[in-house]
């Protein structure tokens, strides 16, 4: 560069010539890309293969990947779309396409008329490459599994499960070939982390799928959780016992007649509870030689009641002739 053309540059950014110089540059570039984008193209492209509506009962094999290569005419404009990254068409496998015993097989002839709507009317399609397509499928297996919740709930003091855990659904349907589906018996969640839990439980977790293989489909990917949250009370109740299968001709003597059962329950619930409903007996089969007690059982409680427990452990008893 000669000293001429060193100094002068200087000079020129001072007196803000070159920016004008710069501007007009890049007008220039912007209307010559315009120009050339208004022109009519004819391009080669390549297309991926969308599918939708495949029966449930098949399934599409992985070697089934195709593509189809169209030639379009159109403005540089419209075909400008497709080179930003690789485009797809939809084929609908309800519609216009035929199937043997191994394959789904499309035609160009048969599908024109749908390939065409998915483009712009100002775009031509000047030939499909291949005239026609094979889809590979194999017969899919229908399965339902159980859904198992993994979950670690903590309560606040005092709150504690009406009921139960609840999911939502309790089991899901996979879609897939026989050798996969085979050895599926029952989908996990994710871990369901609570702590300090004192109000109803309502949410939503997903579940542990394989993704190693596009094959095998689950009809759902998530569960919703619920759960009813009360606070806990405990209340302690004085139950008769009850001996059964005594033998006959055997006069038999046990004390204490009745024991003390301590019980969880909610607070809603906690008055409607009486001796009433509890059922506590003695099984006279169920002593042993040498034996001189009894262990008294619960076999009766409320449904709303957790964690009933007999405080007295053993009934002593005599036994004369």
């Amino acid at each position: 560069m000669s000293t001429n053309v060193k100094t002068k540059i200087p000079s020129l950014i001072k007196s803000g010539k070159i920016n004008v110089f710069v501007l007009f540059l890049i007008f220039a570039f912007i209307i010559l890309i315009l120009t050339k984008l208004s022109k009519n193209y004819t391009n080669t492209i390549a297309f991926n293969i969308n599918k939708i509506h495949v029966p449930e009962e098949y399934i599409i094999l992985n070697d089934s990947n195709v593509e189809l290569k169209i030639t379009l005419k159109a403005y540089g404009f419209k075909l400008l779309q497709y080179y930003f990254k690789k485009p797809s068409l939809t084929i609908d496998f309800a519609n216009n396409i035929d199937r043997n015993d191994s394959a789904y097989i499309w035609s160009k002839n048969k599908a024109y008329s749908l390939i065409s709507a998915q483009f712009d009317k100002q775009v031509d399609i000047i030939n499909i490459i291949p005239d026609t397509l094979f889809f590979r499928y194999d017969v899919n297996t229908i399965k339902k599994v159980p859904v198992i919740l993994n979950q670690k709930i903590k309560f606040s003091p005092g709150f504690d499960l009406i009921d139960s855990v609840l999911i939502s659904p309790d089991s899901v349907k996979l879609i897939g070939p026989n050798t996969l589906v085979t050895d599926i018996n029952f989908v996990e969640t994710d871990t369901l982390f609570l702590s300090d839990v004192k109000a109803n439980i309502d949410k939503q977790i997903n579940l542990q799928l394989p993704d190693h293989d596009i094959n095998l489909k689950f009809s759902d990917t998530e569960i919703k959780v619920f759960a009813t949250i009360e606070k806990f009370t405990e209340g302690k109740l004085k139950i008769p016992i009850t001996v059964k299968n005594v033998p006959e001709g055997i006069f038999f003597k046990y004390f204490p007649r009745a024991v003390t059962v301590s019980y969880y329950t909610s607070l809603s619930s906690f008055k409607g509870i009486d001796e009433n409903d509890f059922s506590v007996v003695c099984d006279y089969d169920m002593i042993t030689e040498n034996q001189s007690f009894l262990i008294p059982e619960i076999i009766e409680k409320p449904q709303s009641v957790k964690n009933a427990k007999i405080l007295n452990k053993r009934i002593d008893f005599i036994i004369t002739e």
